[in-house]
């Protein structure tokens, strides 16, 4: 099976365009809007035109179909078009299924994008208010009773069960966020621009789900990505440095569930990365050293030093430490805790940034930069390099 061998697909597709609307609590203006703005402005940015689309990816979650998308951007035939589950686990997954039908030859230019009202509209921190009859919602059925109702508290459990194994304290958490927010403040299109914050702040900050507080937690953010993928070969006649994909993977583990996976074995674990961490470093054919720097999922931070572990970058119950002595580049955009919460898009858009040498946080000679979709859920990975 493709998870034990090294893949066919990395070096075929690169990463030519990147696009995005500003990130806001209130767009005012509709999802299909918000996703054709991204889209245009991805387009521009990649030196192509709506004529050279042919393809198409969003997420199951987009309320705004490929069709949609396509006309109301002036986009006309398609012979390319999918949509990837699981929410935030699909980010990278995006990417990797243009990559598969260039590769294959089904399309030349595919557009990636995602775009929401997800603070003014529905705000996925509320939780589950309504759940059609499916094997999603029985799963759930044994969580929602017991008063599991929503993402921070499907996450706090395995949080807690994380600080207790490794001997650690909240603090641990507050790292992440120190670092992202770090890097926030630096950024003028993150939300939190000019906003650091401290150890003491996120231990002063309140209480969502014990021991998550109000700083581990991402934000709920209206506005819209688009990223555009085409054929190697073509992207070295663009105006912008092509951003490889290297190598991408996609992994659910044993026992998987959406967020709810409380009856594997271990819970201080995310299972679903390692079968991703085991793929990208297969194909890619390089190891934690060589990476530049790291856009990890960060929808809450203890998911974060979960997966720096799953990769490989310290041992179990040694990421609090790697991420306060700030060994890797991390989230170098502000992640969705500092700039925006776009199901992890916008990170993808970063590690673009990193490889052209345009991160307004950028890292020298950037070269090899690590992404990953949403933790928790079945999920999806990404390894871009510059161009040789």
């Amino acid at each position: 099976m493709s998870a034990r061998v090294r893949d066919r697909l990395g070096g075929q597709a690169a990463i030519v365009g990147i696009g995005a609307t500003e990130f806001s609590k209130d767009s005012g203006r509709s999802e299909l809007r918000l996703a054709a703005e991204a889209v245009r402005a991805a387009l521009d940015d990649a030196g192509l035109t709506a004529a050279d689309v042919d393809g198409m990816v969003t997420f199951t979650m987009d309320t705004s179909p490929e069709i949609t998308v396509a006309q109301a951007c002036g986009i006309g035939e398609l012979s390319f078009f999918s949509r990837v589950h699981y929410g935030g686990g699909a980010a990278c997954a995006t990417v990797q299924q243009a990559a598969l039908a260039i590769a294959a030859g089904v399309a030349e230019v595919v557009v990636c994008y995602r775009a929401f009202n997800e603070r003014s509209g529905r705000r996925f921190g509320s939780g589950v208010q309504h759940r059609e009859p499916s094997a999603e919602g029985a799963a759930l059925g044994w969580s929602l009773p017991f008063g599991l109702l929503t993402p921070a508290s499907w996450v706090a459990l395995a949080a807690q069960r994380y600080l207790h194994t490794y001997g650690l304290t909240p603090e641990a958490f507050g790292h992440v966020a120190v670092t992202d927010r770090r890097y926030a403040a630096t950024n003028p299109v993150a939300w939190f621009h000019g906003r650091p914050i401290t150890l003491a702040d996120h231990a002063a900050s309140r209480w969502i789900v014990e021991p998550l507080r109000l700083l581990d937690c991402c934000q709920e953010t209206d506005g819209g990505q688009a990223i555009v993928v085409t054929s190697l070969a073509r992207a070295r006649d663009l105006p912008r440095p092509p951003a490889v994909i290297t190598a991408a993977a996609q992994g659910a583990g044993r026992a998987q569930e959406q967020m709810t996976s409380f009856y594997r074995d271990d819970l201080t674990g995310l299972p679903e990365m390692n079968v991703v961490a085991r793929q990208l470093w297969r194909t890619s054919g390089l190891t934690p050293q060589d990476v530049d720097a790291a856009i990890l999922y960060d929808h809450f931070t203890p998911f974060v030093l979960m997966q720096l572990e799953e990769f490989g970058f310290c041992g179990k119950g040694e990421a609090a430490d790697f991420v306060r002595e700030d060994r890797l580049p991390l989230n170098t955009h502000g992640g969705q805790l500092g700039e925006a919460y776009l199901h992890g898009m916008n990170g993808i858009a970063e590690a673009v940034r990193q490889l052209r040498g345009t991160a307004v946080n950028q890292v020298p000679e950037a070269g090899r930069v690590l992404v990953t979709a949403g933790t928790g859920v079945p999920t999806s990975g990404l390894v871009l390099t510059a161009d040789e």
